[in-house]
Formats: structure tokens, sequence, C-alpha cells
């Protein structure tokens, strides 16, 4: 039993040490996948930049490649010291494929020499040789010296004694087991005899090769004397570690890359806030390397990207950072998809702007709400969404906001039928009120209503406001006119008078209405009716206000107007005479 269950921890362990393998391996490809996405578009600016006409559209192009080599340049040292976690030694080797990755020129040059005729005799060739030593590449800087041996017999001697030296040094190569002791030890040996051959004169003859041994000593002076080749303060702090500090711990290179930076500068300049981002990271705090690099860059991308990965890489949860927010970890979900808050407002990112805020336990709801009112409602199917959004987490305050807006616009272009549905889903009363207004003065323009189809379904949303109510009621009036139900239309056309809810102004308007109805070969309205028209057109005529409605100007006293007044008099006078009849002789039968 024992046995057994021995067994079944050590499946166990073995299994979790697979998956946290398995897991680094994936997070470093991640991370190599993002900034080989980087150099492409670097690649393709760059022949942008070539190709463009404009001078000025070129400097731009140009401008776009340098932010983007320092933002590969900043997310590979942070791979490396961050991600990959490399201990001393294999250390020193990323530092070393960093800084040859970062410093291109070097390509450019060799091109340069060796596609010369004679390249020993090339002006730069010294050039080339020294940057190849500064970047520890001392194989093709020995495949160089040959070239000067051939050329040169008389200083065979001392390039083969160099070359041997540059073959000879120590290096802990990947698939090395030695340890880092005897790295130490050997490499102790091979700098007691690179001394030896300066302190014996063997390169005094050739200032170039004592240069390079010099180099090759660590010794500062030389190294600062070729700041030109090495053109920026990392540069020189990785040279300088390879040949002072080969096996450099982790925890000590905030020391060097300090000194470093100072040594380069000299006083003579402050540093960049590029060197403030590295310092940051080579001192191991990652949310100085986060806030530095938020005041340095224009945009949001890359701090959200290098934040979410990691934070993926479970290196953010000592960090207390200010919106407490925990990132939703989907399946299928890259690392590079999740932002952080500032650029989740970017028009592309919005909904999953939404996901992440859904997932901060504390103000992600307020987060939320401020984000939803940032969001260009560019479209109407994109309002849906965000409305849908809103109405499925009851955010009441921002589906009115966005419903207000989306009427407004519909309104501005005329719109009505739009505008109408949006206020009726905001349900704003006042809006509503409005809208109503502008579809009944389009009536008394036109002669018929647009939108009918909206109109006549209605339903309970017409008590939205007395005005949109009777907007649908005196559609339902014409609804009923045109099926011939004279005598329902009739008592919906006087009772949206006598209730005080049709506009005063649209008085006139359902009261020449009715005149057909007064003509009407059958008697339509009753006496009682006729009486109700009667005493709200002498209201009309004589401008005094109804119940519950402002004070308002009467009829104007024109020709239309008048001639209107004298017809609709005459044909409730015809009217009552013939109710009163037919009324009497209901009564005497």
């Amino acid at each position: 039993m024992d046995l057994i269950c021995s067994s079944n921890f050590d499946g166990i362990c073995l299994w979790l040490i697979w998956y946290v393998i398995s897991l680094f391996c994936r997070l470093v490809r991640v991370s190599k996948n993002y900034r080989s996405v980087i150099r492409a578009c670097m690649e393709e600016m760059h022949q942008v930049a070539i190709a463009a006409k404009d001078p000025a559209s070129g400097r731009q192009f140009s401008s776009q490649v340098s932010i983007l080599s320092a933002v590969e340049l900043i997310w590979n040292l942070c791979e490396i010291l961050f991600i990959e976690v490399a201990p001393a030694g294999p250390l020193l080797l990323h530092l070393l494929d960093w800084v040859r990755l970062h410093v291109w020129e070097v390509d450019i040059l060799s091109a340069e020499v060796l596609g010369s005729e004679n390249p020993s005799k090339h002006e730069r060739f010294w050039n080339l040789v020294t940057i190849l030593v500064l970047q520890g590449q001392l194989d093709e800087a020995r495949q160089m010296l040959s070239k000067e041996a051939d050329a040169s017999p008389a200083s065979a001697g001392t390039c083969k004694v160099l070359g041997d030296l540059m073959r000879t040094m120590p290096i802990l190569s990947p698939g090395n087991t030695q340890t880092l002791t005897e790295l130490e030890l050997k490499w102790q040996h091979w700098h007691e005899e690179c001394e030896r051959h300066l302190q014996d004169g063997t390169f005094a003859s050739s200032p170039h090769l004592e240069t390079l041994c010099k180099i090759m000593l660590g010794d500062e002076e030389a190294l600062l004397g070729q700041k030109e080749l090495l053109s920026n303060w990392y540069h020189f702090l990785v040279t300088r570690l390879l040949y002072s500090h080969p096996t450099v711990k982790p925890t000590e290179l905030h020391f060097y890359a300090q000194s470093s930076l100072d040594l380069f500068l000299g006083g003579d300049s402050s540093p960049e806030p590029l060197d403030n981002i590295l310092m940051a990271a080579f001192e191991f705090d990652i949310h100085q390397v986060i806030k530095e690099c938020s005041i340095a860059l224009s945009n949001w991308w890359f701090v959200a990207h290098l934040t979410d990965l990691l934070d993926h890489c479970k290196l953010l949860q000592s960090h207390n950072l200010y919106f407490q927010c925990q990132p939703p970890k989907l399946p299928g979900w890259p690392p590079g998809l999740q932002p952080l808050r500032p650029v989740l407002h970017l028009c592309s990112l919005w909904q999953l702007g939404v996901d992440y805020f859904d997932h901060c336990p504390e103000l992600g709801r307020v987060s939320l709400e401020l984000h939803i009112e940032r969001i260009p409602l560019n479209t109407e199917q994109k309002a849906l969404k965000v409305l849908r959004i809103c109405e499925q987490r009851q955010m009441t305050e921002q589906v009115r906001s966005i419903c207000k807006i989306l009427a407004m616009k519909a309104v501005r272009n005329n719109r009505l039928g739009s505008a109408l549905s949006w206020s009726i889903r905001a349900k704003d009363a006042a809006f509503a009120t409005l809208v109503s207004d502008r579809f009944l003065r389009d009536y008394c323009e036109r002669g018929c209503f647009s939108d009918l189809d909206l109109i006549d379904n209605l339903g309970p949303a017409m008590m939205l406001s007395d005005r949109l109510t009777f907007l649908g009621k005196y559609r339902e009036f014409h609804r009923l006119y045109g099926e011939k139900r004279f005598v329902d239309g009739a008592s919906l056309l006087l009772s949206l008078m006598t209730s005080q809810i049709a506009p005063r102004s649209f008085w006139m308007t359902l009261l020449t209405d009715a005149l057909p109805l007064l003509e009407h070969k059958q008697v339509i309205f009753s006496a009682e009716q006729t009486y109700e028209l009667m005493r709200c057109l002498e209201d009309l005529t004589a401008g005094r206000p109804g119940h519950g409605e402002p004070d308002g100007q009467g009829v104007q006293d024109d020709d239309i107007e008048t001639t209107k007044v004298e017809m609709l008099r005459l044909a409730l006078a015809r009217n009552l005479a013939r109710a009163i009849i037919k009324e009497g002789s209901l009564e005497g039968s």
C-alpha cells in the first residue's frame, strides 16, 4: 500500500513538473511570437519609409520604426529577466543575444568591408573587428584577423596570438555541463594569460591589436574609448560584463547597470526615458517598468500587452495595482489579448473592455459605466449591442442616455420613426412629446402620417406621454374613418378635445376633421356631442385657454380661418337641427 501511494505521489510530482515546464515554455513562446510580430512591423515600416516620395512621410515612418525598435528592446529585456529568469552564466548569453539583435549596424558595416576588393585595407576594417569583439563575436573577429594576417605577413604572428586568446576564451555554452566554479577558474586563468601578453608587449607593434587585448581584459578606459562603436550604455554594460564579470548574478545586475550608465554618460547628459525603463528592468522593479513605459510611450498598447504577459507569469500578484482587477482567464485567449483599463477605450476593443470590467471585483461596475459612456455610437447596430449589454446589467441610466442620444441623431436626420422608437425605449416622456409634436407638424404640412406601422403598433407605449397618447389615438381616428366606422370615430374625435389631451394648437385641425361627419347624410354626432363641439369652437375662437393648457393665442383672424369657422358653425347648426329632430322622433315613437 505504501509503495502504491509513493508511486502515485511521484507521478503527481512529475505531472506538476511537466505542467509548470509546459506553461513556462508556452509563455516564452508567446513572448517570442509577439516580438517577431513587432519586428515584422518594423521591417514593413522601414520599407514604406524608403519608398515614401514625400520627405515628411519618410521621416514620420522612420520615427515609427525607432519607436517599434525601442518597444522590442524593452520587451526582449523583460523576457530575459522576468519570464525566462536566466541564472548566472546563461544570463550573460541572453544579454549578448539581446545586444546583437538590437545593434544591427555591424551587419551593414560587415557587408561594406567584406564587399570591398581588399577588406583588410578598408578604412573601416578595424572598426568592424572592434565591434565584433565588443559584441563577443570572437569567431567572426578571428576570421577578420586571418585576413589581416594574410595581407600583412609582418603582423601574422601577433594576429595568431590574439586569435588564439579569442579561441580559448571560456564561455558557458548552452549545452555545456561545467559548473560556474569551473568556468570562473578557467576564465581567471585565461584573463591572466591575456594580461601577461599585454604586459610583455606582445601587441606593442600594433595599436589596434593592443586595444583589442585591453578590451578583452575589460579595461574600462579602453571600453569608454570606443563610445562611438558601442553607441549606448547598455551595449557598454554587456561588453563590460562579458570581459570582467562573465558569471554575473541577476541580483547584481542593477549595480553594474547603474555604474555603466554613469560611466558612459559621464555627467555630460541626463538619462533618456528609455534609459529609465531599462534601468528599472535591471533593478527587477516590474511596477516601475510599467509606470515608466506608461509615461514615455504615446499609447497604451505596449503597456497593456506587457502587463498582461507578466500577469500570466504570476509576477504582478505582489503589486497592489490601483484598479484592483483580476483579468478574465478565458479559454483560448492568448495573453496579448487581455489589455488594461486605459486601452479599453479604443473603438475596436470596447466589447473586450466589457468582459474585462465584469471581472473587476471592486471598481468594475463603476469603471464599466464610465467605459460605456465613452463608446462612440457610430452605427445603429453597434448601439443595439451596447444597449443589450447595458440592459443585461440593469444599467438604467446608461440605457436612457444612449437611447436619447440616438433619438436626437434621428431627429436631426428627420427620421421621426426611429427617433420615436428610441425615445420610447428610453422611457423619456419629454423627448417622446417633442417627437410627437414633430409628427403632428408634419401631418399638418403634408396631410398624411409617416411611419404608420410604428404609430399603429404603439400599444401601451403610447401612455408614456399625453402627446404620444394623442398621436396614437388620432391615428386610430383616421383608421376608424377609413373603415367607415363613423360613429366610433366621431366619439373618439370628441373625446380627444373634451379630455384636454389634444394640444390647443391642433383643435382647428380636429374640428376640420369633424366637418365631413357633420355634413354626412346620416346623423353621426348626437345633439349633446354637437353642443360639446360648439363649445370647443367658441373656446377656440374666443382665445380662452382650456383647462390644463398654458395661455396661448386664439385663432388668427385671417380669411382662411374665418371661412373655416363660418363653415363649422353652419355645419354644427345644421347637424344640431338634424340631431334634435332625429332624437325627438325617436322619443315620440
